[in-house]
């Protein structure tokens, strides 16, 4: 079977009995598709009006628009996800934590207590395992004080499929017994992924003028880029994000014609890379709908974490808050080598 044949026939909604998964900050349902591509149900929440409606648009679950606050009310569930925006500390900033009323994080650990999930996720960048390492230590610490064994992850979606090179840290909460996807799978070239689609011009396409192909060029060579960041056909794309989707920057995603013209990625193309299948509708403005997909996880990759969590549900050999408590495990910590 080909990536998109894969990704239009594997990820579409299914229900088949499993309980409800409750996703907080769901963007356009990237996370909630992989889930239901397994079998649950879900609800989304999510500030954004265009991410919603191409939410309730695709997916079988409803999606309500609010802003989150950690007194929000929220449905019973035994899976809470989600992708909590991170607020960016500067080293010499003021470093507030999960005191800072701006960051996500307050209202994800606010609803770990009072759903008490049997299982939770999110995903952020991996930044927070790093520069802001203080940070995840800080989140992670409040969340096993609720009675959970945290393990943490930096996943690649090119390892689970996905034709884009992409490191998203994945942390996960559970009650022992709980193992990430293997990767493994064969790397899909982003030729392979947009197929007929890469040597296409429909009349939305927009080139590159030679004023921005100079931009392009001296910014190239400031970054001392080896090749030219053009979107590479015989290998995996690097990451997809808002900046170099949306925006006219020297990073920019671009595909360069046979004839030699440059062009900017089509959102069909980007939705590909993304691992969205193609009859994945997207709703808003063209700027929303490249910022909804740069947002999103890739629904493949959540695919594999839902099939994880639907094993792990199954399973008899848990612990008990308290007794996970009595052992004070570590929280689990892998990166790739």
């Amino acid at each position: 079977m080909s990536y998109v044949e894969k990704i239009n026939h594997l990820l579409k909604p299914t229900l088949s009995g499993n309980p409800l998964v409750v996703d907080l900050f769901a963007g356009c349902g990237g996370l909630s598709l992989g889930f239901e591509a397994q079998g649950f149900e879900t609800e989304g929440f999510e500030m954004d009006s265009d991410s919603c409606a191409t939410y309730r648009k695709n997916l079988n679950g409803k999606c309500t628009q609010l802003v989150l606050t950690p007194e929000t009310d929220l449905p019973p569930a035994k899976i809470l996800i989600g992708g909590p925006p991170c607020q960016p500390f500067s080293v010499g900033g003021n470093q507030k934590g999960l005191k800072d009323s701006r960051d996500g994080f307050p209202i994800f650990i606010a609803a770990v207590k009072r759903l008490q999930p049997e299982i939770w996720l999110f995903e952020n960048v991996r930044g927070l395992l790093y520069r802001n390492k203080w940070y995840l230590d800080e989140i992670t610490q409040a969340l096993q004080r609720l009675g959970y064994m945290i393990e943490i992850k930096l996943l690649n979606a090119v390892d689970f499929g996905i034709p884009q090179n992409r490191e998203r840290l994945i942390v996960v909460g559970h009650q022992g017994n709980f193992s990430f996807p293997q990767p493994g799978e064969r790397k899909i070239t982003a030729g392979e992924a947009l197929g007929e689609l890469a040597l296409q011009t429909p009349p939305t396409s927009k080139f590159l003028t030679p004023s921005m192909d100079q931009y392009v060029a001296k910014y190239e060579r400031a970054s001392s880029c080896k090749q030219p960041r053009d979107l590479h056909l015989d290998k995996p794309s690097r990451t997809l994000t808002c900046r170099n989707l949306a925006g006219a920057t020297g990073d920019m995603q671009r595909i360069k014609l046979p004839d030699g013209r440059r062009r900017r990625l089509l959102l069909r193309e980007a939705a590909r890379l993304q691992s969205f299948p193609d009859w994945f509708e997207f709703i808003g403005s063209e700027t929303s709908c490249f910022n909804q997909v740069g947002n999103a996880v890739p629904p493949l990759l959540a695919f594999h974490l839902a099939g994880r969590v639907r094993a792990y549900l199954k399973s008899p050999q848990r612990l008990s808050p308290r007794e996970i408590e009595s052992k004070q495990l570590p929280i689990q910590l892998s990166l790739p080598l």
